[in-house]
């Protein structure tokens, strides 16, 4: 009884490493990170929801979630980040919404382009006089129902 008990055990971790390896893989092919695997471009993904700005985050305070790395402002930052990443992470893997919604893309994104909705952080890309946020904000309710779909398939 003791051997199946701990073959039981043993077989539970593996498949949890397993999931967990297949989750950071999956995070680091589909997400939009520089070759270290930094996210945002090191900017700090709470001070989008707390200081309602972009602010870029410090070598030096960092967290690595499933094979991503986030950078903070501050410890306060990294805690809360901690505590809750899915409330934090942007959405679409850090991609541009507007592209994601209109054509389903994977679009580099301009960190300080963002938006809040519905507790969820928007990036956008806004280089050479294309600002896509000022798209995505006129056709919002339809981008976002085409980027979650759009989404869902890459991520399925």
């Amino acid at each position: 009884m003791k051997k199946m008990f701990a073959l039981l055990v043993a077989a539970l971790f593996i498949i949890r490493v397993a999931s967990a390896q297949n989750a950071t893989e999956f995070h680091k092919k589909q997400f939009n990170l520089d070759d270290s695997g930094l996210a945002i471009r090191g900017y700090d993904p709470v001070s989008y929801f707390t200081a309602h700005k972009a602010q870029e985050g410090k070598k030096d305070i960092t967290l690595v979630t499933e094979g991503i790395t986030y950078r903070f402002s501050s410890t306060q930052n990294r805690d809360l980040f901690k505590a809750s990443p899915a409330k934090y992470q942007p959405q679409y893997g850090g991609w541009c919404a507007y592209a994601m919604g209109a054509t389903g893309e994977k679009v580099d994104i301009d960190p300080g382009t963002f938006k809040l909705l519905d507790g969820k952080l928007y990036l956008f890309y806004n280089k050479f006089f294309n600002n896509t946020k000022k798209s995505w904000d006129k056709d919002e309710s339809n981008l976002k129902r085409k980027a979650d779909a759009n989404w869902a398939k890459i991520t399925q």
